[in-house]
């Protein structure tokens, strides 16, 4: 018998997707509920399939692009449908029609794109039309139940359970500067110690950079999809200040990519010894410091007092060794600390 303390795991977790996953079921359900009614209501003399489809392809759970990705998946239904039921008004189904509906829907959703990826949503609906057992029941007058759930979905999926990019950019911008901060402290420690050492750590430093890009690309997608949000939008502020920080910290994964080849390099050389055996005792504290630096200036604490000390601490250990491969390794940590510099500046 499995015991209580294995199953509350379980329950937990159980908890967790229910939360996660249960607003935007519910908004399904609504929109698909309210689109069948919609259309009943305006004469449907068949059960109207297709204006429930329109929510249940086209709404997403996703809280940063869920309302601009509902709108394209709409936009493609509805394409989609008019190929298929155009395209079986003419010809018969056959293996050359399919290749032309798909053709047809694939062209489409280069155009319906919205700015993202290739909208397939397009030659989806259009193959769903195709599939049908009876094709003549898609006439062209049963287009307007498509375009009942279509506006339906377009109505209620802002105001149903709204998605809150805010939060969601919260995460984002905990998850770049730990990764910078993570990364940065990598890096430093990695110096000196052996080749392959600091090549893993190049590695290492590569997918953390990759993380904040894509962090990046989600930011702005958020800010784009406000628009579509008229129930956030007393977030506006607030998402715009996230969406800065993790921009920012965008623009200092680059420098940390330079420390992790530099490091890299000068660990295999032996010539590099003396200034590398300097640096081990003046990098550490330089690292904490601009640590701390970008933490506070990627969040709400006041990141003054840590700026200046990484400076001071940048600029002692600029005083104590000019050699050249010292200022090298102390670039990018110079340059982590002008980006933060123009981050806050008026």
């Amino acid at each position: 018998m499995s015991s209580p303390a294995a199953h509350a795991p379980r329950s937990s977790r159980a908890r967790d997707i229910l939360a996660a996953e249960g607003p935007a079921a519910a908004r399904i359900v609504v929109t698909v509920a309210a689109s069948w009614q919609v259309a009943l209501w305006l004469g449907a003399d068949q059960p109207p399939v297709y204006a429930a489809i329109v929510p249940l392809v086209a709404l997403r759970a996703d809280p940063v692009t869920a309302l601009a990705t509902s709108l394209q998946r709409v936009l493609g239904v509805v394409a989609g449908v008019v190929i298929g039921i155009a395209v079986l008004n003419v010809l018969h189904p056959s293996t050359a029609t399919l290749v032309l509906v798909v053709a047809l829907g694939l062209g489409a959703g280069m155009l319906l794109r919205a700015g993202g990826p290739l909208n397939v949503q397009v030659p989806a609906s259009s193959l769903l039309v195709f599939a049908s057992t009876s094709p003549d029941a898609y006439a062209v007058h049963r287009l307007w139940e498509t375009g009942a759930g279509a506006a339906v979905t377009i109505l209620l999926a802002p105001l149903l359970w709204p998605p809150d990019p805010r939060r969601t950019l919260s995460a984002l911008a905990d998850d770049s500067r730990t990764r910078l901060t993570q990364a940065l402290a990598g890096t430093t420690a990695a110096l000196g110690t052996d080749p392959e050492t600091a090549r893993d750590n190049l590695t290492l430093i590569t997918s953390h950079i990759d993380a904040v890009h894509s962090n990046a690309a989600r930011a702005r997608e958020a800010e784009r999809a406000m628009r579509f949000n008229p129930l956030r939008r007393h977030h506006r502020e607030t998402v715009e200040l996230l969406a800065r920080d993790i921009a920012t910290a965008d623009r200092l994964a680059p420098h940390l990519s330079t420390l992790a080849r530099e490091i890299a390099s000068f660990t295999a050389r032996d010539d590099l010894i003396p200034v590398i055996t300097a640096a081990r005792r003046q990098l550490p504290a330089l690292a904490a410091s601009v640590a701390q630096a970008i933490n506070d200036a990627l969040s709400t604490e006041d990141p003054w007092p840590a700026l200046s000390a990484a400076h001071d601490t940048l600029n002692a250990y600029a005083r104590t060794d000019s050699r050249p491969a010292a200022v090298a390794l102390r670039r990018p940590y110079q340059q982590i600390l002008d980006d933060l510099d123009r981050h806050l500046a008026p």
